[in-house]
């Protein structure tokens, strides 16, 4: 599966914002054209937000493939609630899927509620002093596993909200038609990138159990043709507990304890996991994390303002039950709430597997970063002055790829020692007339 996250080739102009912004360092510029490292992204959509050009998309599903279904069902993700004004009956957004073609609707609050039990059960058996992260967010989840390999055996065990609302939704409906696995097509309507990557190459399981996402920008434009506030059909069956998960500290509130953290924000994210590695936040039990700002309804495949987004579902869940939802403790056996496969390390940063050329390569990068100015000011296409040596020792790029280098070499060359005027005005020390 490729990234959920592509170039616009055609609109990229080789300016330097992505890469500045990027949190895993995926992003390099050359000629003139940004190239996303595809081992490093983890989908998160930053680049997407901040890209001046629009040069980065997200990639997911047409609704052409449901066409390749006799029977298709609707996940909606509790966020696409907070992006309609004055809605007051979340039966009228359901009710307006079935309207554009689905033949069924399973809510993912409905799944949020089942995790949420489940991660209660599993807190009140766990020995004081254990740390439980979320693995609801695909995008922090890789991030983990790319930066943090520590904090790997902390993530929670059990599958996602909409995985579980998945397997839920297919058999409900495969008892009602009678028709086969794949006959039947589950489409979840995400609100980012990171999401349409765990559904085709999940984090938790072996075998995808969604057959495609689509938009949550896109639904949102079908869906108000169709959309009838007066006689919406009584579909819901989730409530506030379900719902809440569409923003930050949804997913913690429905735990009922209070030793927990809830972050949102990639930047956020990272400076967090770096003080729980360093051991500067004791007492924590349980870890929310949304790449995100705000929660899913920052999600870069959203229509709303997020802070818009969040009210709207705040003021929504006013008039909902705690919980339509309910487990016992042998749901705790079931396997299908299970992740059937393990979060593993990925070393992307890796300089090799051998240990003896991986500390060459250590040394000449460290040696060549300190000869590089400091600046970290991106004009060589990298992130940072120390990407650019790794890059270097990697052979994907060269010295002179850095500005200042060239500067030095033309000041040998010339002997006037002064090159100023080959630099970009602030970067020259010299004085302006």
């Amino acid at each position: 599966m490729e990234n959920a996250v592509a170039l616009i080739k055609d609109k990229c102009k080789g300016c330097t914002t992505c890469i500045k912004q990027c949190p895993t360092e995926a992003i390099r510029v050359r000629r003139g054209m940004a190239r996303i490292l595809k081992e490093r992204c983890i989908d998160c959509g930053l680049c997407i937000r901040v890209c001046p050009h629009h040069a980065k998309k997200a990639v997911y599903d047409s609704f052409e493939r449901l066409k390749d279904f006799k029977y298709t069902v609707a996940l909606p993700a509790p966020a696409l609630y907070g992006q309609f004004h004055n809605l007051e009956d979340v039966n009228v957004i359901l009710t307006g899927l079935l309207k554009l073609g689905f033949d069924r609707v399973y809510e993912v609050s409905k799944g949020a509620e089942m995790i949420s039990e489940l991660t209660r059960m599993e807190l009140s058996d766990a020995p004081d002093g254990t740390l439980v992260v979320s693995s609801a967010c695909p995008a922090a989840v890789r991030l983990i596993c790319t930066r943090f390999p520590k904090l790997i055996g902390n993530l929670a065990r059990h599958v996602a909200p909409m995985e579980i609302a998945a397997v839920h939704a297919r058999e409900e409906a495969m008892a009602e038609t009678g028709l086969r696995h794949e006959e039947i097509g589950v489409f979840f309507i995400t609100p980012c990138p990171a999401k349409v990557t765990g559904i085709h190459a999940p984090e938790h399981l072996h075998q995808p159990v969604i057959d495609g996402a689509l938009s949550m920008a896109e639904v949102y434009k079908k869906l108000l043709g169709v959309m009838d506030r007066e006689n919406p059909l009584p579909l819901s069956q989730s409530g506030i507990v379900g719902v809440g998960w569409a923003s930050t500290g949804g997913e913690s509130a429905a735990l009922l304890q209070d030793r927990y953290l809830a972050v949102d924000g990639i930047e956020n994210i990272i400076a967090v996991l770096e003080d729980i590695e360093d051991g500067k936040i004791p007492r924590l039990k349980f870890l929310e994390l949304n790449a995100c700002n705000q929660g899913c309804v920052g999600g870069c495949l959203t229509v709303e303002n997020p802070y818009v987004a969040k009210g709207r579902i705040r003021r929504l869940r006013k008039f909902m039950p705690v919980s339509r939802n309910q487990l016992n403790p042998e749901a705790l056996k079931m396997e299908k709430f299970l992740s059937d496969k393990h979060f593993e390390s990925a070393p992307v940063w890796q300089l090799a597997a051998d240990r003896t050329l991986a500390m060459e390569l250590y040394q000449k990068i460290s040696t060549l970063t300190a000869l590089l100015p400091g600046l970290d000011c991106s004009s060589c296409g990298t992130p940072s002055c120390r990407a650019l040596a790794e890059d270097v020792a990697l052979g994907f790029a060269s010295e002179e790829d850095c500005i200042f280098r060239v500067r030095e070499r033309m000041q040998y060359m010339t002997g006037t020692g002064d090159a100023d005027e080959y630099l970009p005005p602030p970067f020259r020390k010299g004085q302006d007339e």
